[in-house]
């Protein structure tokens, strides 16, 4: 046998590893989650809003602080500080409070409640996102290392087919055009290996980004997996959704806060009341014009506002309708939404797990079939050297469309966990 049909069969099955032994550490999906919800400084800058917004809530139901008083009552201009000359002359000591109408302490204190309730589901939210987006970035990862592997596995194959162009040409068996055609295959082929490798740095970067932690630090590898059958039903899925979801719990808080504060509107409509204690001290006085035993007096009353400004009261309450109706049909906008997404996400996990079966079990085993079958022909001069190289290359793009697949599968996965609220595996 030539020498280049050795060399070639040789590149054909007796392939090397695509990589020599990783020792890059694997990856766990699980932990790299906990470190993100643990570490990232927007997620606790969101802790701290709400922390904020619980501690207004406690002060919104407080009376105002009571107002102490006291003065020296008609004293005389030529003789300050004596008392005992005026029957009129006093100490006066008073203290005072503010009440508001009966029933606005209780709805304040709910209106903040609920502002409050729903920056804690924002919270939780933002948890859902960002797991979201580290397992939409880890399995990004996993499918360029899968491109990483292929490349490099069938740079081996494409530079022995170089080899083998070269000796068929050389004792006038081939074609130049096999040369060329073979060179820039895998001149393309480096070129995919740069702009995967650039794609690898990029996804590094962005994942410790989200785990905030520098971003030169090494990523390690990502084991393969099997994809999850997901038993759920659409109507069950968009069912826990509307239970479990964050942002339809905090959008619900925002509806119960306007439909409060549309309460507390209409209350504003009732006045508001001040309640006053003063106690006097008198010295007695013996004159020869005036003779007071100097008794000591006091003084309660009560004060409100006259709540005539309807103008303003009345834009009040067409304030917290508008809101009202607002978050109300936010809420039902975002329910929409969730159902479209569920409904969509599914026909878009269905048709990936198709794609993998079909690649696994049918279209792969045919072009390695193809290829064999070319391989024997090729040997016995029944097919060029161009048909053979467009097989190897046909199969290439298959696997990585199979990588592909298979990412965008736990991808999808993820992005459907983060509308329903929940892990679904």
């Amino acid at each position: 046998m030539k020498p280049y049909l050795l060399i070639f069969i040789f590149s054909l099955y007796v392939i090397p590893a695509a990589h020599a032994a990783d020792k890059s550490p694997v990856e766990n999906l699980h932990t790299l989650v906990e470190t993100a919800l643990s570490n990232n400084p927007e997620l606790k800058s969101s802790q701290a809003r709400w922390q904020m917004f619980s501690s207004k809530a406690r002060q919104a139901a407080a009376l105002e602080d009571p107002m102490f008083m006291f003065k020296l009552q008609n004293m005389l201009a030529r003789e300050p500080f004596v008392f005992s000359k005026d029957p009129q002359s006093a100490k006066v000591i008073g203290i005072s409070q503010q009440l508001p109408f009966w029933g606005k302490r209780a709805i304040r204190q709910e209106v903040a409640q609920h502002e409050a309730e729903s920056y804690r589901w924002s919270i939780a939210e933002r948890k859902l996102e960002l797991a979201r987006m580290v397992k939409e970035t880890y399995y990004q990862i996993w499918a360029v290392d899968k491109g990483l592997e292929i490349v490099e596995k069938n740079l081996g194959i494409l530079s022995d087919f170089v080899t083998i162009a070269e000796s068929k040409y050389s004792v006038g068996q081939g074609v130049q055009q096999d040369l060329f055609k073979a060179g820039l295959e895998k001149s393309k082929m480096l070129e995919m290996q740069i702009t995967l490798k650039q794609q690898r740095k990029s996804l590094e970067a962005n994942i410790n980004f989200l785990l905030f932690r520098p971003a030169a630090t090494p990523f390690g590898t990502v084991a393969d997996f099997n994809l999850p059958q997901l038993s759920l039903t659409e109507d069950q899925l968009n069912q826990i959704a509307l239970e479990t979801r964050p942002q339809v719990k905090s959008l619900a808080s925002l509806t119960s806060k306007a439909q409060a504060s549309h309460r507390l509107a209409r209350k504003e409509f009732y006045p508001d009341f001040n309640l006053s204690f003063e106690y006097m001290f008198k010295e007695a006085i013996a004159t020869e014009m005036v003779s007071d035993p100097g008794y000591n007096m006091f003084t309660l009353g009560v004060t409100f506002n006259l709540p005539f400004q309807q103008e303003r009261r009345r834009a009040m309450l067409a304030e917290s309708t508008s809101e009202t109706t607002m978050t109300s049909e936010e809420l039902n906008s975002l329910k929409n939404s969730i159902s479209y997404s569920i409904s969509d996400t599914l026909v878009q996990l269905e048709r990936r797990r198709k794609l993998v079966e079909l690649y696994k079990s049918g279209i792969i085993p045919q072009a390695e079939q193809s290829l064999e079958s070319a391989v024997i022909s090729f040997r016995v001069s029944k097919v060029d050297f161009l048909t053979l190289l467009d097989g190897r290359l046909s199969l290439f793009n298959y696997e990585r469309e199979l990588y592909e697949s298979q990412a965008e599968y736990m991808i999808k996965l993820a992005q459907l966990e983060a509308v329903v609220g929940k892990e679904l595996e």
